[in-house]
């Protein structure tokens, strides 16, 4: 293990590899977004920046993340969320917390209230367990965000699928306006 390594900066880059761009570290994920460990190793290796990563240098990266956006398992490592990549990634699904939150911006209103969430130009529309959370990523679009509400358990009962992310983030297809309600603040 080095210590020289700059975890968060290593952190973006195995995210951009897993989720972005596989095909630029000649990286082939399988259905649900696992690749070997060793031909990420491998990869990685051909960049003097990355050249002394190890597998140990992956397993502290998970660790000391806030975001939790990558696991391992056996011998492979995955993304768990956030890919844009061509090919879904299959998730399986899960049951969410009664309610869970998207933060949005109030120029993307109108066209949520006339079309529900879509997932964009991501796979799955990414869902928050807490406000706060919700609220964060809303301010990336305003400084002042809108808080849309998702009754978990009317959308599955009507056929909206939900799946784990991690132990915050919940994903789903799409999430039709009839479940989407803006949080009175």
């Amino acid at each position: 293990m080095s210590n020289k390594i700059n975890y968060p900066q290593l952190s973006k880059e195995v995210s951009y590899a897993l989720r972005h761009a596989p095909w630029k570290y000649e990286l082939e994920l399988d259905k649900n977004g696992w690749v070997s460990v060793d031909q990420l190793l491998q990869a990685f290796h051909q960049s003097t920046e990355w050249q002394n990563v190890e597998l140990d240098d992956l397993k502290v990266m998970i660790e000391k993340s806030e975001k939790k956006r990558h696991e391992i398992k056996e011998n492979s490592i995955r993304a768990l969320y956030g890919h844009s990549v061509p090919m879904k990634i299959v998730k399986e699904e899960a049951i969410p917390p009664k309610f869970l939150y998207h933060g949005t911006a109030h120029s993307f209103l109108s066209d949520i209230e006339k079309n529900g969430l879509s997932p964009m130009c991501r796979q799955y529309v990414h869902l928050s367990e807490d406000i706060e959370t919700a609220n964060l990523v809303g301010k990336r679009k305003d400084e002042n965000p809108i808080i849309l509400v998702i009754n978990t358990e009317t959308a599955r009962a009507k056929g909206t699928s939900f799946y784990l992310g991690n132990e915050k983030v919940w994903l789903a297809d799409s999430i039709p306006s009839e479940f989407l309600e803006e949080l009175k603040k």
